[in-house]
């Protein structure tokens, strides 16, 4: 069977990771002086409190070669017959090359394929679920890959943020920068775009923010292949579920986000992330 790999970034929650059996590298997170692995040493709920509470502004950094290569070894020694990696947007992190260089160095004997998912957080997590359910059904790793390749180009996000300002001292804004500019009070509505975050909307109140990504849920309504809820658990969550539960037939999967991109969009969040059915 074919086995997926991907990074801690895709803010897959725990038991859906665990029942597809997916892998998970994780990126490192720093707070000041001290390194936290994602996942192992530094969970979201411990992630949330350092960040409110002012413990200074976090800082990321993508997992090693090395980290890469003894997940291989450890997929390789449970029988898989192949790896597929895919990684968090190659735009916004060096995830992606050092999968590629741990690939290109790995000699276990088995066939990795390091796919760029141009995407991040819950928008990543719908590909690598879609890989995985490619894997279970006995695809090749060729197959695998077509999966995952047609899945990228048909899945995004769309989300509102407090502030800006998380994304801008992070260095993630993108093209979206001169879009937002130094306006106050505004809440942005964030994509992706080319691997990147762009600006999809700026709207005057929160309410309005969360109403156009109900909106957008309601258009692409009867295209849906699967559906998330992302979100950094902001007070008007259950709101947020109820409206989407009037526009959407069926239950979202539900992924908090956790340090990776939480330390570059800050608290507050709350968005859908989405994939599209191919015609």
């Amino acid at each position: 069977m074919i086995r997926i790999l991907t990074d801690s970034s895709c803010d897959l929650p725990d038991d859906l990771v665990e029942r597809h059996r997916i892998t998970v590298v994780p990126l490192t997170i720093r707070f000041g002086d001290t390194d936290y692995v994602d996942r192992e040493e530094l969970s979201p709920d411990r992630f949330w409190e350092l960040l409110v509470a002012g413990e200074g502004l976090p800082e990321t950094a993508a997992p090693s070669v090395g980290r890469f290569q003894e997940a291989f070894g450890r997929l390789s020694s449970e029988g898989a017959d192949g790896v597929v990696v895919v990684c968090l947007s190659a735009e916004i992190s060096a995830t992606h090359q050092s999968a590629v260089l741990a690939a290109e160095q790995y000699g276990g004997g088995i066939p990795i394929t390091v796919i760029d998912s141009r995407l991040v957080s819950g928008a990543l997590g719908l590909v690598v679920l879609a890989a995985a359910e490619a894997a279970e059904a006995g695809g090749s790793i060729a197959e695998v890959e077509r999966v995952v390749i047609e899945a990228s180009s048909s899945t995004n996000l769309l989300a509102t943020l407090d502030t800006i300002e998380y994304l801008k001292r992070g260095g993630r804004i993108g093209t979206a920068a001169a879009f937002f500019g130094n306006l106050l009070d505004v809440k942005p509505l964030i994509a992706f775009q080319n691997g990147a975050v762009h600006a999809a909307g700026r709207v005057r109140t929160r309410r309005k923010a969360v109403a156009a990504i109900i909106d957008r849920v309601a258009q692409l309504e009867g295209s849906l292949a699967d559906l998330a809820v992302i979100h950094s658990d902001p007070p008007d969550l259950g709101e947020f579920t109820t409206a989407l539960a009037a526009v959407h037939e069926g239950t979202p999967k539900l992924m908090r986000l956790g340090p990776v991109v939480g330390t570059h969009a800050g608290p507050g969040v709350v968005g859908v992330a989405y994939r599209q059915k191919l015609d």
